[in-house]
């Protein structure tokens, strides 16, 4: 009796160390395998966590004077991008003198029907800065001078903020100069006070001076 059951025993014993150790072998693999997929995760960086202040930036408008402009209604950010560019500015409060300008020139339907647009937008403050003999002499000639300074701030296509230094043919046949990076930008002695702001049909950089044309 002996003899027939120590066999079996032995079967036992050997089979009970190898069963635990397969067992052990397939948690440690769990184990291993949630581990990787946990630092993985943790290497995986999130759309947000791997967007660079660049990105960012050029996503939304920047500047000193983007404080300035209304919070909500038709006048904001968020109302001047449901409305074409001449529509848009006519709200927004920085701008009134412009608007004003633009439609003694007749440009209202040009800039409002442009495919894509860059407008650098004078303030009111730039305007007003304006010696008055030059204002005189421009609102007296909508169709001929005004008009030539007006669309001598308006550039063909939407340039975001990356692409904005360099020389731009403007709509009035001469030439700006944009200077710098960043947030940190001069269109001929202009400052750019608050840019990258979108209607539309344009992108918007708001300037603290006028650009006249060479004479």
């Amino acid at each position: 009796m002996k003899l027939t059951h120590r066999p079996a025993v032995l079967a036992l014993a050997l089979a009970l160390p190898l069963g635990l150790a397969a067992c052990g072998s397939s948690d440690d693999t769990s184990s291993d395998t949630a581990a990787s997929s946990s630092t993985s995760e943790s290497m995986s960086p999130s759309a947000s966590a791997s967007e660079s202040p660049s990105d960012a930036m050029m996503d939304k408008p920047f500047g000193a004077a983007c404080s300035q402009v209304p919070a909500t209604g038709a006048g904001s950010f968020d109302g001047m991008m449901t409305a074409p560019v001449a529509t848009a500015a006519s709200a927004n409060p920085l701008l009134s003198t412009l608007v004003t300008a633009v439609k003694s020139a007749g440009l209202v339907d040009t800039l409002n029907n442009a495919p894509e647009i860059t407008v650098f937008a004078p303030t009111n403050d730039a305007f007003a800065a304006v010696p008055k003999a030059t204002m005189d002499s421009a609102m007296a000639d909508p169709k001929g001078l005004l008009t030539k300074v007006l669309t001598n701030h308006v550039v063909e296509g939407k340039i975001a903020p990356d692409k904005l230094a360099g020389e731009h043919k403007t709509l009035g046949g001469g030439t700006i100069t944009v200077a710098g990076s960043g947030e940190n930008f001069t269109v001929g002695e202009a400052k750019v006070i608050c840019g990258n702001v979108q209607t539309a049909n344009a992108t918007v950089y708001i300037i603290d001076g006028v650009l006249l044309p060479a004479s």
